[in-house]
């Protein structure tokens, strides 16, 4: 028993020693396993890391080349660029270097031919001493020699022969202006038709503010505050509306409307008027009105011209040309409207064709449509007889009526006798009394503005302006002015007239001479 149990505990201490053995060699080889495999991922970590390190560098290497390729472009570019802006450079200083050369050199010629010059001058000019002082001998010689035979002194001898100097000067240039005027007279007729035809459509400054307004009579002042509107709405959309200035100033019961066409303006003068009567007056009401009166109005134009074509037994024309004709019923010259002064045209024309043997309703086409470019819009160039003819002529006028209607006014040649007919019935429609009359200030200032320039001439005693300015009358001094002087003087009054004075027709200039001699018997 005791041998079995000796003999277990040394198997057992056997077993213990072996297991502790295997023990400690399995923890040697997991030891040394282990070391290997942390190795191992140092190595492998090692490895990557030394990996991304080369690819970062090559990365970086490429991206540095790249960057100083860039760089490097760039500097040749600039580089480059700053060669040429030299060469640039070089080439304008060489040319203005060679400018500046080739001033010095004209310079240098001019200074050496002004030199020449000079000296030829002074040259000259001692030549012209010599010559002035022998002239001067000659002169004194002569005097003396005058003095010896005339027994006259020297200012005795010049009064005298100026005096005769200016008789015989004066009695020429009488006799040739005299001879002038009677050739004018009889040779350029048709040219003065013109000038007074011409003379008649002038315009008085002082005219234009009657003539481009129209007044709306009001109830009274209170009105004027809703014409106005809220922040002034109600005006502003009138005036966007019609294109018309509407002016509210301190004028009682009335408004003024400002526009230079005259059919906006009776378009606007009809709408505001509507408005007053109907009481609405507020921006929607305002345009529904001005739309209204508008299409009315287009249809009144048409009806004016489609009965100007009845009156004088016409056939129809194209209907923008009757449009066109009927807004002369909206125009005036000198109060003179300008529709009903194309029917009395065309009428007159009419009756001098018919004496003529000539078409005469070809003549009343002429003479109806001769201003009708007056009422062509103002942004068109030319004259009213030029581009009514242009106009015409597009709607299927004849050639005898357009060529009546341009040459009107001898803008271009006569084709035809129609022209010369227009011209005529024209000048004596525009000229007879009482057709185109002035506003009284306008009247009075024209005959203040003749009287003034009457006395502003020498040697006029009185002036007077008759026959409501178409006559001036200037009495003179006869101790100060003769009969040649008074002829120059009506010649020299009608020219300043004509430049400074703006009338329609023309002006007489009677210069009235006399001498009164007068004594009393005792």
């Amino acid at each position: 028993m005791i041998s079995w149990l000796e003999h277990s505990l040394s198997e057992g201490a056997v077993l213990l020693l072996t297991g502790a053995l295997l023990g400690y060699w399995l923890f040697r080889w997991r030891e040394t396993h282990l070391r290997a495999a942390i190795k191992l991922s140092e190595e492998a970590i090692l490895e990557d890391a030394r990996r991304e390190a080369e690819t970062i560098t090559r990365e970086c290497r490429l991206a540095a080349n790249e960057e100083a390729l860039k760089l490097r472009e760039q500097g040749e570019k600039a580089l480059a660029a700053r060669r040429r802006e030299l060469a640039d450079l070089e080439h304008r200083v060489a040319q203005r270097e060679a400018l500046i050369n080739g001033q010095l050199e004209g310079l240098v010629n001019q200074e050496k031919n002004l030199r020449e010059r000079q000296l030829e001058f002074q040259k000259g000019q001692a030549d012209l001493q010599g010559a002035q002082k022998e002239l001067a001998q000659l002169i004194t010689l002569r005097k003396e020699q005058l003095q010896r035979l005339s027994h006259l002194s020297e200012t005795e001898a010049r009064t005298l022969f100026l005096k005769e100097i200016e008789e015989e000067c004066l009695g020429d240039a009488g006799d040739l202006s005299r001879h002038i005027m009677e050739s004018a007279k009889t040779k350029t007729e048709e040219q003065a038709r013109r000038i007074i035809s011409l003379a008649i459509q002038r315009y008085a400054g002082a005219h234009t503010f009657e003539t481009t307004t129209a007044t709306v009579a009001l109830q009274g002042d209170e009105i004027k505050g809703r014409i106005i509107g809220r922040e002034g709405r109600n005006i502003r959309a009138f005036e966007a509306a019609t294109g018309i200035t509407v002016l509210i100033d301190d004028t009682p019961n009335a408004v003024v409307l400002s526009g230079f066409d005259p059919v906006r303006r009776e378009i606007a003068r009809e709408s505001m008027q509507r408005l007053i009567t109907d009481g609405r007056i507020h921006p929607t009401r305002i345009e529904e009105v001005v739309a209204k009166v508008s299409q009315e109005m287009d249809e009144a134009i048409v009806r004016a011209g489609e009965e100007a074509l009845y009156k004088l037994g016409l056939t129809s024309m194209h209907v923008e040309v009757v449009k066109l004709m009927g807004r002369l019923r909206f125009r005036h010259s000198f109060s003179q409207n300008i529709l009903d002064h194309s029917i009395e045209v065309a009428q007159l024309t009419g009756l001098m064709a018919s004496e003529l043997g000539l078409d005469v309703l070809a003549a009343k086409r002429a003479g109806l449509l001769h201003d009708i470019g007056k009422a062509i819009n103002h942004e068109v160039e030319g004259s009213h007889a030029i581009i009514g003819a242009d106009f015409i002529k597009r709607y299927g006028e004849s050639e005898e009526v357009v060529n009546g209607v341009a040459s009107h006014h001898d803008e271009v040649p006569h084709t035809n006798l129609f022209g010369i007919l227009v011209s005529a019935a024209d000048a004596i429609s525009a000229s007879r009394p009482g057709a185109r009359s002035e506003t009284m200030a306008t009247y009075i200032k024209r005959l203040e503005n003749l009287e003034r320039i009457g006395l502003s001439f020498p040697g006029v005693d009185k002036c007077f302006a008759v026959q409501a300015g178409r006559e001036l009358r200037v009495v003179v001094h006869p101790n100060q002015v003769n009969d040649e002087q008074a002829s120059a003087l009506a010649r020299n009054l009608a020219r300043k007239i004509e430049d400074e004075l703006q009338y329609p027709g023309q002006i007489r200039v009677t210069v009235v001479r006399e001498t009164r001699c007068i004594e009393f018997a005792k």
